[in-house]
């Protein structure tokens, strides 16, 4: 009488090196998985760093690269100074928005380091830059322009006060006319690298009135100064 065999199967040993095998495997998957989830945050980092300094640069390359040297007779009563002013860690100057963004004429912006529970922040306020009537103010807006701020240094170069050589100086306060460049050097909470940004003022000559009188006499609309003798209307005809 012949032996029924038993049914084919796995053996212990087998099953063991099956289960081993498969559980190498879903360490190896989850561990590039994690992998590629910390690339991923590292890249989304990196964009948001590099975002961020963008946004940064085009405010300066927008707005203070068209700053305007205009007069500020209005903030202070009796006292005229530039509208410009700016030392190490602030700055104010009068630019204007484009005509899509819906504010008309020039505005003062001013710019800051402000300290915060969460960390410090570097604020823009926007104001209309006109005379403030009694008992009333003009409307303010400002904006975060980067948070996790360390520190901030401006500098500004320029002829000193005394009309001296141009060089770097620490601040520019109570003078008639704007710097050629500013400087400016941010340092980050994180230690992120942060390139220092020149700008370059497209207007550093005499400051201008709303009338558009400079500080040495007055301009024309056709850019003639009237007490320039080559001016064509002050030309006679000899007799």
């Amino acid at each position: 009488m012949k032996r029924i065999k038993s049914a084919l199967g796995f053996t212990l040993m087998e099953v063991l090196i099956a289960m081993t095998l498969l559980s190498i495997m879903v360490v190896l998957l989850f561990a590039s998985l994690k992998i590629c989830a910390q690339s991923w945050e590292k890249g989304e980092s990196k964009m948001a760093d590099v975002n961020e300094v963008a946004v940064v640069y085009h405010f300066f390359q927008q707005h203070l690269t068209a700053a305007k040297p205009l007069w500020d007779d209005f903030s202070v009563k009796e006292q005229r100074t530039l509208a410009f002013q700016g030392d190490t860690q602030s700055l104010q100057f009068v630019g204007e928005f484009p005509a899509s963004v819906g504010k008309i004429g020039a505005q003062l912006f001013s710019l800051h380091l402000q300290e915060l529970d969460d960390g410090n922040v570097i604020n823009v306020a926007i104001t209309p830059f006109l005379p403030v009537p009694d008992g009333q103010s003009l409307p303010k807006e400002e904006i975060a322009l980067i948070k996790h701020v360390r520190s901030i240094s401006l500098a500004y170069f320029g002829p000193d006060e005394t009309g001296g050589e141009s060089s770097w100086q620490t601040q520019w306060l109570q003078r008639e006319n704007q710097p050629q460049l500013v400087k400016v050097s941010i340092e980050l909470e994180n230690a992120s690298y942060w390139p220092d940004m020149i700008v370059e003022l497209k207007v550093a000559d005499a400051p201008i009135d709303a009338e558009g009188n400079q500080a040495n006499g007055q301009v024309e609309e056709n850019g003639q100064d009237p007490q320039d003798p080559q001016n064509p209307q002050n030309l006679q005809e000899p007799e």
